[in-house]
């Protein structure tokens, strides 16, 4: 028989893994987007599709799951999560045609918005606040961060050595597990006290939010100053500040404004925002340039991140132990630092350059600011939060990095894009054209990462780990 302290740390492990298939599988398509393009016929205009049909239901979803895990049970929507996932990978392995694997692609991103906030939320309430927490989100950051360019790295060796299609079989496995283990090593527990689900607000931040990340995906696609696109973001905005009026008056909101009475959660969210945009775009730009700059091939480019995946995992436990004893403040401001300093030195990258040069020093920079970002926003993000609201908490992180990320791709796609077309159309070579528009593309994400140590600085509270917090209740039951 299994101690339950025991069972709540193999719970944790088993969170994490499934935690690090979600986010393996943000990344692992893009290198696997050529293979699949031949092989499945894809026309390049809805290859894109691939991508964004993700992050489209990720996105779009992620508030609503994590408030869902709240008020139904979070270990029970964590199954569900997992259900839809697992299933979608494996539709996804097994599709023959462009629509299949776009709807399967838009399933899994419904499954990893419910597994997400849900997981989080479950560690929020197995480990008590302080030292122990923040052990186990130093792990949940070291998966995150891990995850990020591992995604890359399995997706190159995978594509290369078996097929494109065990980029989506290799979560089967890891699904079956999480539905056979989860009963035994987790705990349910829900929000108590509401008494009715609000589903007027659930379907306006839903559409928002869904309207917001199609707006800025498809924005290079449509142009960012068409009517299109500028309708698109409109009716997002429409529709969320619906939401924002209908929750002031609702009995049971989805999201109570109560939450963001704290400072500490409302600076994590803001920096977590500027992560995602600066990261995910910056991982995609040293891809594209890796691969039509300097000719890697998938497995290359896969291997060349494990400069970064083989130390963010260091740098973020030494980030949760220096966490606890001088505070998230510090700990980020080196973290938006030194992802700042890896933007800048990608500045530099050359036509004939070389990995050592040109890429390996900023990749270990990079690597130090993944793991000193990702902890102490994970922990600062719970800071204080009440256990009833830890799905939502979790949702709005998870939702602030998600539309981050998406914008961050987009808006350094078009940066990159547009000098490289410019300087074609002047008669620049393809490969110098292309070098200058990534370096364009890494000066614009410094910049936002920069903006990020500004936050670091002056808008995340120095109330870091003890946020005051009205006594109450408790709001939440848990039972095996």
């Amino acid at each position: 028989m299994i101690s339950s302290a025991r069972r709540k740390w193999f719970g944790l492990a088993l969170l994490l893994l499934v935690q690090f298939m979600v986010v393996l599988d943000i990344a692992i398509v893009n290198v696997a987007l050529p293979s699949i393009k031949i092989d499945l016929g894809f026309s390049q205009e809805n290859l894109q599709w691939v991508i964004s049909a993700y992050a489209l239901f990720f996105g779009g979803f992620l508030l609503l799951g994590g408030r869902a895990a709240d008020l139904l049970g979070r270990r029970r929507m964590f199954l569900v999560g997992v259900v839809l996932f697992t299933t979608a990978s494996l539709v996804s392995g097994f599709a023959w045609g462009e629509g299949p694997l776009i709807g399967a692609r838009a399933m899994q991103g419904l499954g990893a918005a419910i597994i997400t906030p849900a997981a989080l939320s479950i560690l929020m309430t197995t480990f008590a606040e302080g030292k122990e927490r923040n052990a186990a989100l130093g792990a949940w950051g070291g998966v995150g961060a891990f995850g990020a360019v591992a995604g890359v790295l399995l997706g190159g060796v995978l594509t290369d050595l078996l097929s494109w299609n065990w980029i989506f079989f290799v979560n089967v496995p890891v699904g079956i597990l999480g539905l056979v283990l989860a009963p035994f090593l987790i705990n349910e527990s829900r929000d108590a006290t509401a008494e009715s689900y609000d589903l007027p607000g659930a379907v306006l931040v839903t559409s928002g939010l869904v309207t917001l990340v199609y707006a800025i995906t498809q924005a290079n696609h449509f142009g960012w100053g068409s009517a299109t696109t500028i309708g698109l973001f409109v009716a997002a905005g429409a529709l969320i500040a619906a939401f924002l009026g209908w929750e002031a008056r609702a009995k049971d909101p989805l999201m109570p404004f109560s939450i963001f009475r704290l400072r500490t959660l409302v600076g994590a969210n803001i920096a977590g925002f500027i992560l995602g945009t600066a990261l995910f775009g910056m991982f995609l730009m040293l891809t594209l340039y890796m691969q039509q700059v300097l000719g890697y091939s998938a497995m290359k480019t896969g291997v060349a991140y494990l400069a970064v995946a083989g130390t963010a995992i260091i740098w973020s436990t030494v980030a949760a132990q220096l966490v606890t004893r001088i505070g998230v403040k510090p700990v980020l401001v080196v973290g938006m630092s030194a992802l700042t300093a890896g933007l800048l030195y990608f500045t530099q990258v050359s036509v004939g350059g070389s990995y050592w040069t040109d890429l390996f020093p900023g990749l270990l920079l990079v690597a130090v600011g993944l793991g000193f970002s990702f902890v102490p926003i994970s922990i600062a993000a719970l800071a204080g939060v009440q256990p009833a609201e830890a799905g939502l908490a979790s949702g709005l992180l998870n939702t602030s990095q998600q539309i981050g990320g998406a914008l961050g791709i987009a808006a350094l796609s078009a940066i990159a894009t547009s000098t490289t077309t410019s300087d074609l159309s002047s008669g620049t070579t393809p490969a110098f054209a292309l070098t200058n528009g990534f370096q364009d593309a890494f000066i614009a994400g410094a910049i936002i990462a920069f903006v990020g140590v500004l936050v670091s600085i002056f808008v995340v509270s120095r109330r870091d780990l003890t946020v005051e917090v009205p006594e109450v209740e408790p709001a939440f039951e848990q039972a095996a």
